[in-house]
């Protein structure tokens, strides 16, 4: 099948990470089944903290810190030269807090002149098992609402809020994705969006003029995944529900056939951990979803880590099987 993954962040990586497993030629046997023979990763460029944001600044490129995050997940072995895409240097005036991988994409850009075309050929030296696109090629910031009146620019700013938002915005608005973006949504059998910060890595991409309005027109199985610990500031006391509410609001429409939702109780100490930061599970509001038209799945997801994050290989798999038990022909 044709899977297009979108999203941004840590959440778009870990989804990527066992999608990739299943990538496979349709004429020999696939390592894993169902098997994908092409995988899409549509990934948020709104990034303005870090080295992203210094090489944005510095030398006018689209941040490349979320592709280069894919780039790595979707590489084909740990190879050393995927180790070093992903080397960040401690120290060096000018250099510390960059990543190799980042510095890589920013010099490929000034050369080829084409931010897509150094994705490209990043992807190759990588040997990258499937497609990314950046959502658009648009030099994009983000805008936001607030509850109390109050507008305020930029993801850094956005993501520390601790007031709620009530509208996000993407400056300029007119901008488009790529035609390949489209193309790939168009002929997919599954579109997932999610885990990932929800204003700042998810809603991003629903405002990018095109790409909600083919996700809605795509016959394809749409799926979000559904973040396993609420955020402080951007989704404070958010449900399980009202991600999906915002998510259908940013996109104009409703998106989503299913929600998958984790069932698994995460350890104790996990909870007083993240409880410290003002985060906390995110609850499953089961009536509230299906009256927004979604279906919810649940299934134990998280992953053994010292952070409340979704294990890969058990969440590709999940999406992968629901993909296929709706391509499968009733009886």
């Amino acid at each position: 099948m044709k899977v297009v993954a979108i999203g941004g962040g840590t959440g778009l990586s870990t989804v990527l990470r066992g999608l990739k497993l299943h990538v496979a030629e349709p004429a020999r046997d696939a390592r894993f089944k169902p098997y994908i023979t092409r995988l899409t990763a549509v990934v948020t460029v709104t990034d303005e903290g870090g080295s992203s944001g210094r090489l944005r600044r510095e030398f006018h490129v689209l941040p490349p810190g979320d592709i280069r995050n894919c780039l790595v997940a979707l590489a084909e072995d740990e190879t050393l030269f995927t180790q070093l895409f992903n080397y960040r240097f401690a120290n060096g005036r000018g250099l510390r807090g960059h990543s190799f991988g980042n510095l890589f994409l920013t010099a490929l850009t000034h050369l080829t002149h084409d931010f897509a075309i150094a994705v490209r050929v990043s992807s190759e030296v990588l040997a990258v098992r499937g497609d990314i696109f950046p959502s658009t090629l648009s030099d994009v910031r983000l805008k936001a609402r607030l509850s109390d009146g109050r507008t305020i620019y930029g993801e850094s700013r956005i993501n520390r809020t601790q007031t709620p938002i009530e509208r996000l915005d993407i400056v300029p608005a007119r901008c488009r994705p790529l035609p390949e973006t489209l193309a790939a949504i168009k002929q997919a059998d599954l579109i997932t969006v999610g885990p990932g910060s929800l204003y700042t890595s998810l809603i991003p991409n629903l405002l990018v003029r095109g790409i909600p309005e083919q996700i809605a027109r795509s016959k394809a199985l749409k799926v979000y995944v559904s973040n396993l610990m609420t955020q402080p500031g951007e989704t404070l006391r958010y449900t399980a529900a009202d991600h999906l509410r915002a998510l259908d609001q940013h996109a104009g429409r409703k998106l989503f056939d299913l929600i998958v939702l984790n069932g698994q109780e995460l350890s104790s100490a996990l909870r007083r951990r993240y409880a410290k930061q003002r985060a906390e599970p995110v609850v499953n509001d089961l009536e509230r979803i299906r009256g927004m038209g979604a279906e919810p799945v649940f299934a134990d997801l998280v992953g053994q880590n010292h952070v409340a994050r979704h294990d890969s290989s058990r969440l590709a798999q999940l999406l992968l099987d629901l993909a296929a038990q709706r391509r499968r022909p009733a009886r």
